[in-house]
């Protein structure tokens, strides 16, 4: 059995499907959905714009940005689903140190699964050009605790019974779930 969660994060490559997972587990629970690419400061939409990849640097007042809303949200008791990439290891414990329970729900996807689904979405800053980026600095959660990794390639409903099976077992504090 797992520590109790206060809070889930659903993670991967652009493309992957986190905002679909994450708007529809929100919906599951009646949980507030939170778009981890909204918290991008202008510089740095600007920068993916022109197809250039974040770099690490760009990414720490990000990341801290959603800590604070994580903790804001748990401490508030709200039922938060954020859904944001947290490509690196660094990057997640960045998350954890919000001082939430975070479980993580990694969504694997391929490279020309994510080049297909990315050219077919729209109104979206993130160019395909960089799709080779993020994968180049993914690392996927192996042997991380509170870590669930699932095929991105089945149905989003099917993604969701399993995600929120496996938050059930194990064993949300609040009953509520978190999306990065």
């Amino acid at each position: 059995m797992h520590p109790s969660l206060s809070a889930l994060v659903v993670m991967g490559v652009a493309g992957c499907g986190k905002t679909s997972i994450a708007h529809a587990l929100a919906a599951s629970i009646g949980g507030r959905f939170i778009e981890g690419d909204a918290f991008h400061p202008a510089a740095n939409v600007e920068k993916m714009t022109r197809g250039i990849a974040l770099t690490d640097g760009d990414r720490i007042g990000w990341l801290d940005s959603l800590a604070a809303e994580l903790a804001r949200a748990a401490a508030a008791g709200e039922r938060p689903v954020l859904a944001c990439s947290a490509l690196k290891r660094r990057y997640r414990d960045r998350l954890r140190a919000s001082g939430a329970s975070l479980g993580f729900v990694y969504l694997e996807v391929n490279k020309q699964q994510a080049l297909t689904r990315m050219a077919q979405r729209s109104g979206h800053f993130m160019p395909v050009s960089l799709v080779d980026s993020q994968f180049a600095d993914l690392e996927p959660p192996a042997k991380e605790p509170l870590t669930l990794s699932l095929d991105a390639s089945h149905p989003v409903d099917a993604i969701v019974a399993r995600a929120l099976a496996w938050y059930e077992e194990a064993g949300p504090a609040t009953q509520f779930v978190v999306a990065c």
